[in-house]
């Protein structure tokens, strides 16, 4: 008795343990109820280990335990379920590495339990095997095309139809898997779920039923399913983009982009706890990001596709044919490819696009030995073909190596006429520049005159320097004049008060005197020269007045004297830059002249040497 209550308490905390570290992710805090019923059924498959099993083992499994020949609707009790389950995990096993072998006890432990109080929750010890398939091959790891090819092979008939009442059944077991991890009221079965899905009552062929299923949005009811294996492909997606909210500089799995807000992005764990900061709010528009693109890769994707390099629409999944395969010779294969049949869980070997078809239905064991011993004779075949392959290599292998040889040999000719075009481009630009360069013989064909050219160059420097500083020298001069000139206003006003006259009554200054300034404009070289008036900017009116109003005598004419000497002296100047500029025009007037007469011989050389006919 003992024994007995130890051994139900702790099966009792088996069955717990699962949910009990569920409960413990804390799922419940995600706001969205299809995000919570992905997260927490993706959590079982992980925990259950059955992300590392497809479809396509699962398929094997069944097979090999005898299920593919039994009704829909039989039962099979716990402990041929517990068999099953052994079979499946100790076979993944052989198919990991060493360094990734799982624990199989435990893994069958927690799966045996989850399936229990997911489809015997009233305690029967039984389950049917229609269940059994839908919530393994819905829970199982692999494509979601793959699953959904497999399950209306279950739930059609012969002729690639599905059969409304199966897909019904269908829907009734695997919508016990949100319900399982408390999540009933938001996917629970309705009676309505059938035309929920087609709301048409039509005939339903494979490529509408998964139109259906793999529509975006698709079936309220299993939308969960889809998002499930989003999840899978997205878990070690890197994103490099801070968070709008939390602020984290990179996300992983999901990456939120609101519609509304620019630049305003989310992780996905912000985004399911429904976090919002600043002008965002929880009613926008949010687009799920599955993947990374660089601001480069986004600009070549889009001129790609305005410029029709690549489809605009791409179809969720291949299309199938619609009529039913007959059987496929295997003696006569090349390739090896699993796929769904209509009816039970069977293999179809074919070396084409893999279809459901009629007649590849295994009714009985016999054909089940049967199929075995074709394989294991394609298998000795291949085999042998590898073996013999290189001493007979077939013709369409020499055929397909000799247009390879020619497509290689073309490479190579466009190879090397392509290198020969960039020598041709390189020689010609070499020329190009050796010709926009001054050769050294150019620069050596009259020594003298380049002598002499620098020698005045040297001169006009010196002489512009010279009437610079005359031009200061000048100023300075005037700035002095005007100071005198002050000072001889004040000794008139303190004479005019001693003697109570005005100092313009004087005859003197009645008369009015105009001094013409010598002005002449020119230019040296690249360096203007300033008139002589310019030199007078900046001194003052009494200087000025001084050669316009009537003053003195005597300081007028010493005045005049200065002005003169200064203005001979500006004259001189720039008559002596006129010759220097006058030289320089001549000289390199006899430069060009010599050239053109080397040139000139050079040709009439040429000439003489060419032998006339």
């Amino acid at each position: 008795m003992i024994e007995e209550g130890s051994k139900s308490s702790k099966s009792m905390v088996e069955k717990r343990q699962l949910f009990m570290e569920m409960r413990a992710q804390n799922f419940d805090v995600i706001r969205l109820s299809t995000y919570r019923t992905a997260c927490k059924l993706r959590f079982v498959q992980k925990r259950c280990n059955l992300h590392l099993v497809d479809v396509w083992n699962m398929i094997e499994a069944f097979r090999d335990n005898g299920l593919s020949t039994l009704d829909h609707n039989a039962e099979i009790n716990v402990s041929r379920l517990e068999t099953i389950l052994s079979s499946i995990f100790y076979q993944l096993n052989k198919r990991l590495p060493t360094t990734h072998q799982i624990n199989v006890e435990q893994s069958i432990g927690l799966l045996l339990n989850f399936i229990v109080a997911t489809y015997d929750s009233e305690g029967h010890g039984k389950l049917t095997v229609f269940a059994m398939k839908a919530m393994l091959a819905t829970m199982c790891g692999g494509k979601i095309l793959d699953k959904l090819r497999y399950i209306f092979s279950q739930i059609s008939d012969s002729n690639g139809v599905m059969v409304y009442a199966k897909f019904d059944q269908f829907l009734r077991e695997v919508l016990k898997l949100p319900t399982a991890v408390f999540e009933g009221p938001s996917f629970g079965y309705t009676e309505h779920s059938v035309r929920t899905c087609f709301p048409q009552q039509k005939k339903i062929l494979l490529n509408t039923f998964l139109d259906v299923l793999m529509a975006d949005p698709p079936p309220q009811y299993l939308v969960w399913l889809p998002l499930m294996h989003r999840l899978a492909n997205v878990e070690n997606v890197f994103h490099p983009v801070e968070c709008s909210y939390c602020r984290s500089e990179s996300m992983m799995g999901f990456r939120y982009r609101c519609q509304q807000c620019h630049g305003y992005q989310l992780c996905q764990s912000c985004f399911w706890r429904g976090h919002a900061s600043g002008p965002h709010s929880n009613q926008h528009q949010m687009k799920e990001h599955s993947s990374w693109k660089s601001p480069a890769k986004k600009l070549s994707h889009a001129i790609s596709k305005s410029l029709g390099c690549m489809p605009i629409g791409e179809p969720p999944h291949p299309v199938f044919p619609e009529a039913a395969e007959r059987p496929q010779d295997l003696a006569h294969t090349t390739q090896l490819r699993p796929v769904a049949s209509n009816m039970n869980d069977t293999v179809l070997i074919s070396s084409g696009t893999p279809t459901p078809s009629k007649s590849s239905t295994l009714e009985s064991p016999s054909r089940l030995d049967e199929e075995h011993r074709l394989i294991a004779r394609y298998a000795a075949r291949l085999a042998a073909e590898a073996s013999n392959s290189t001493q007979c290599p077939p013709t369409d292998l020499s055929f397909n190596f000799d247009a390879n040889k020619q497509q290689r040999q073309l490479i190579a000719e466009l190879e090397n006429k392509n290198r020969e075009i960039l020598q041709e481009i390189q020689r010609l630009r070499l020329e190009h520049e050796q010709a926009s360069q001054p050769t050294p013989e150019k620069a050596q064909q009259n020594p003298t005159l380049l002598a002499e050219l620098r020698l005045l160059r040297h001169r006009k420097d010196e002489l512009e320097r010279r009437m610079s500083a005359l031009q200061e020298s000048r100023r300075e001069l005037m700035v002095q004049l005007e100071g005198l000139m002050r000072l001889l206003k004040d000794e008139e006003q303190k004479q005019a008060s001693q003697t109570g006259t005005s100092p313009h009554s004087s005859p003197s200054h009645s008369a009015s005197c105009t001094m013409p300034m010598p002005i002449r404009s020119t230019s040296a070289g690249s360096t203007p020269t300033h008139t002589p008036q310019d030199c007078l900017a900046g001194v003052g009116d009494d200087v000025l007045d001084a050669f316009s109003q009537g003053v003195p005598r005597n300081l007028r004419n010493d005045l005049l004297v200065a002005a003169d000497s200064i203005t001979n002296t500006m004259s001189s100047l720039v008559k002596e830059l006129h010759s220097v500029d006058d030289g320089l025009e001549e000289e390199e007037e006899n430069m060009r002249n010599g050239r053109e007469k080397v040139s000139s011989l050079k040709h009439s050389g040429k000439r003489q040497s060419t032998p006339s006919f």
